[in-house]
């Protein structure tokens, strides 16, 4: 049996990596907020820094930082946010459902 080379095995590491990255990504877009199919319902517009700020990031579980905010329609807010551990670019989507009282 022949040894396999370093550069061969760093290559195979290199790619089960990504992979796990793409996996995480999907994953996370698919839960509640990570796509703007599939927004966080708030109640107003000053709980959506908290509730963005309390989403740990899918790659390190590391903190988000907001760092700004667009109107799509349909009510739907994105918000962009980094990830103070690994840097990583995210986003995060809210609707707010406001309730009439009659």
């Amino acid at each position: 049996m022949t040894k396999k080379r370093a550069r061969v095995e760093r290559r195979a590491v290199e790619r089960g990596l990504r992979r796990e990255v793409r996996g995480r990504e999907k994953l996370g877009k698919a839960t509640p907020g990570g796509a703007p199919d599939r927004p966080i319902v708030v109640s107003s517009s000053s709980v959506i820094d908290v509730r963005a700020r309390s989403v740990p990031c899918w790659q390190c579980g590391g903190q988000l930082d907001p760092k700004g905010d667009s109107v799509l329609g349909d009510g739907v807010r994105k918000v962009s946010l980094t990830c103070r551990l690994c840097h990583a670019p995210r986003e995060l989507f809210f609707r707010i459902e406001t309730t009439l009282a009659n």
